[in-house]
């Protein structure tokens, strides 16, 4: 693939840490990799924003955040509220694409899900990726009511004929409860495939080489780690179920 895009089942789920993750892995195999956040909100003009997070997890330079918004809304809300242009999406996917000849891998994170609005037309990063041609990898959370925002968010990809990379948890914590260990199953089945991936919980907190570590660990062979979903399945299902 040369264009990823990363979107999550809702705002703060992981989509940062997975995206600095797949981004860290691609760059310690000599990957020339950028990084992409179309639109950031909730952060003030000179604070630290979720590029910032990729950049001091990965040590890349080719990170880019080309627009951003003070208010903690949609993109579209968040322009229609500062009385300002929203993100043009059509004008980004052309600068991605021709980033494409430049870079091996372009990650493109959106915000919130995948149906967030960017602009008063309605398109979203959905739209964004169907323009591009591009898969889409999709981020959830473990806990309770991962699995009807993570099937709404599938069916949405199914339904507008885009390809799914796969369902990563963005955050897994040390000690699961039973939702959490019980959700695995029903993930892979809402998927079709095996989890791409789990990241541990806290894994934005580490040093650049711990957490370069941790992406491998966390992420499948698809994704340039060595994370096997079925052991990752029979460490944590439930006491008394089947391992098949």
């Amino acid at each position: 693939m040369s264009v990823l895009i990363v979107t999550g089942t809702s705002t703060g789920v992981g989509k940062t840490i997975v995206t600095a993750a797949i981004a860290a892995l691609a760059a310690d195999r000599g990957t020339r990799v950028a990084v992409i956040k179309p639109a950031q909100t909730g952060v003030e003009a000179h604070d630290h924003g979720d590029i910032d997070d990729v950049r001091h997890l990965t040590g890349l330079t080719d990170v880019y955040e080309w627009s951003r918004f003070e208010l903690p809304l949609a993109p579209a809300a968040a322009a229609r509220h500062s009385a300002v242009s929203p993100p043009d999406l059509h004008d980004m996917a052309a600068r991605i694409a021709l980033m494409t000849s430049e870079y091996r891998l372009v990650l493109v994170e959106g915000a919130g899900g995948l149906l967030v609005r960017f602009d008063e037309d309605g398109a979203t990063i959905a739209d964004l990726a169907a323009e591009l041609g591009a898969p889409v990898l999709v981020v959830c959370h473990p806990t309770l009511g991962t699995l009807n925002h993570t099937a709404l968010t599938l069916e949405a990809l199914a339904h507008r004929g885009l390809q799914c990379e796969g369902v990563v948890i963005g955050a897994w914590p040390e000690e699961p409860d039973l939702a959490c260990r019980s959700n695995i199953r029903d993930l892979e089945m809402l998927s079709a495939r095996p989890l791409a991936g789990a990241i541990e919980a806290y894994a934005g907190l580490m040093s650049p080489a711990a957490f370069l570590q941790a992406a491998r660990v966390g992420l499948g062979p698809s994704l340039g780690g060595i994370f096997d979903a079925a052991d990752f399945r029979r460490r944590w299902q439930p006491h008394g179920w089947s391992t098949a």
